[in-house]
């Protein structure tokens, strides 16, 4: 694994995001910071033809859809997801809770044919309050769909609040593995060594297996790092500048 090209891909993955949100005036940079490694790892190191992705998180679709176009796709920026296969996108998200059972529904379709591949879902942490991640994650179990990977991007704020302030999920590594799944924690999502170790986990039983993947919400710009507010706010004015700066972006 060539750990040092990945840094290279997130880094300008990062920037092309950035300037992105600013020409298009959209939001949501923190969550989409928080799963670039997430994103760049699935697409360099793990996903085959015969498996699919379904970012259920779709308020942070901008670093998916500019790394598919990277690929030869050409899929609308967009923070709410139409589904466009031919395009790489397998599935239309917005309203949060959404693409898991999906997600979950084509791991039990690949099961009763038979067809080969993996099914591989990135959720946010702030969907773990809804009520069809916990149906999804019971669906699951019963039918022993360890084609089906859960990824959660725990970078604890959802919105403009906290985890813990508004709805607090611990212990979410016990809660899972009493659902009767294979359960992998992350201490540093944005490490790819760590990453590696986790997905070349996933489908060892015949249990689903869940990726608790902790990150940082705004990961790259150490002003934004952590602040609730950078959810769904806009770049302007100095912001830009500090973010262009911070990522070594060239006006």
């Amino acid at each position: 694994m060539n750990i040092n090209k990945l840094i290279n891909i997130s880094k300008k993955l990062r920037q092309d995001t950035f300037v992105a949100f600013v020409k298009k005036g959209e939001a949501h940079l923190g969550g989409s910071f928080s799963c670039i490694e997430i994103l760049v790892f699935l697409y360099e190191k793990i996903l085959t033809k015969k498996d699919k992705f379904i970012l259920s998180k779709s308020h942070s679709s901008y670093p998916l859809c500019l790394l598919l176009r990277k690929k030869g796709f050409k899929p609308k920026l967009t923070t709410h997801l139409e589904i466009d296969e031919k395009n790489g996108i397998n599935c239309t998200t917005g309203s949060l809770g959404h693409g898991f059972p999906i997600a979950t529904g084509m791991s039990l379709a690949r099961k009763k044919s038979g067809k080969q591949g993996k099914i591989f879902v990135l959720i946010s942490d702030g969907e773990c309050q809804e009520g069809t991640t916990w149906e999804s994650l019971l669906i699951g179990a019963k039918h022993k769909l360890n084609n089906l990977c859960l990824i959660i991007d725990y970078n604890k704020i959802q919105a403009l609040q906290k985890i813990d302030d508004v709805l607090p999920l611990e212990s979410l590594n016990k809660k899972l593995k009493s659902f009767n799944w294979n359960c992998i924690e992350v201490k540093n999502g944005h490490s790819f060594k760590s990453l590696s170790s986790a997905f070349s986990k996933v489908g060892k039983n015949r249990k689903p297996t869940a990726l608790i993947i902790h990150t940082t919400k705004g990961k790259g710009i150490k002003k934004f790092e952590n602040d609730p507010v950078w959810h769904a706010r806009k770049l302007v004015g100095k912001d830009i500048e500090i973010g262009k700066k911070v990522l070594g972006i060239k006006s």
